[in-house]
Parts: C-alpha cells; sequence; structure tokens
C-alpha cells in the first residue's frame, strides 16, 4: 500500500493524476449536483468552495449546519485521501465548531492533514467567508477496503 507523505512534494505525473481523479471523483458524486462545489486538491491539503444560497437556509435566514459540516468534512476528507492513493478513505469522527452565521457569499473550506501514523489520520479544516473566519472542524479517517477504481467515479488520466 502506498502512502504520501505531506510535504514530499510528490509530482510525478502518476500523483498528478491521482488529484486529478480525485477532483474528478468529487464534482460528479451525486450529493455534489446540489451543493454545486468546487475543489483543488494538492498533496496533504485540498479547498473547496461553494457559494451560499437561499435554499441552503435553516427557517432564521442563514446557512444550515449541514452545509458547514460538508466543506469541512470533504475538505479535510480530501486532504487526506490525496496521500492514499489505493483505497477509499473513511471519516471515522468529526468535530465542528461554528463561529458566525452566513446568508451569502462564497464559503472556502481549507483542510490539511496535522497527523498520519500507518492506520490514522488526523486533519483539520477552517471555512472562511470575504476572509472572515465562520467554522472549524477536526476530525480522524482511516483506510476502508474500498478500492480507488472507476466503480466509484475514480478514473486516472
Amino acid at each position: 500500500m502506498r502512502v504520501v507523505t505531506p510535504g514530499s512534494r510528490l509530482t510525478t505525473p502518476d500523483h498528478m493524476s491521482h488529484l486529478s481523479a480525485l477532483e474528478r471523483m468529487y464534482v460528479n458524486g451525486p450529493i455534489n449536483q446540489y451543493f454545486k462545489p468546487s475543489i483543488h486538491i494538492e498533496e496533504g491539503r485540498a479547498e473547496v468552495r461553494t457559494a451560499v444560497r437561499p435554499d441552503m437556509h435553516h427557517a432564521a435566514h442563514a446557512a444550515h449546519g449541514a452545509v458547514y459540516f460538508k466543506l469541512l468534512d470533504d475538505s479535510a476528507f480530501f486532504a487526506v485521501q490525496s496521500l492514499v492513493t489505493e483505497t477509499f478513505v473513511v471519516t471515522v469522527s468529526f468535530t465542528v465548531y461554528l463561529v458566525a452565521p452566513v446568508v451569502e457569499g462564497e464559503m472556502v473550506a481549507t483542510g490539511r492533514v496535522v497527523h498520519q501514523t500507518k492506520r490514522l489520520f488526523l486533519a483539520e479544516s477552517v471555512i472562511e467567508v470575504d476572509g472572515r473566519q465562520v467554522a472549524r472542524g477536526h476530525g480522524s479517517f482511516m483506510r476502508s477496503t474500498v478500492r480507488l477504481d472507476a466503480r466509484i467515479g475514480y478514473v486516472a488520466d
């Protein structure tokens, strides 16, 4: 099993193909047809963006916590997945801190791997809107037995 270490600056064609395949897999996921996010993945880091729309609001007219969770988890998850090239990783636990309400604008979530062992990855993420922090999160992730392949939308160049 091949795992890339954050900061290794592995920019081989194979690894760049892995990152591109992850980006395509993400945007083509069925749930993302609703959220319409964009993603950029690097080694040990991922950035997810989405515009807040009124249909994402709760009754008090601000973005529902589910939107915050999704962006925080997705950015942390793909920061981890960037380092694992053979199997799909899974979120084991995730904690969210909602700092401020968001009514409109673009939410930008940045996730990064902060620790890894052979079995466990820890990642943190933060959401900003117009440069203002609105949420933080941290989670733990592990490899699953699901292979990264075309059945889950992972198609390398």
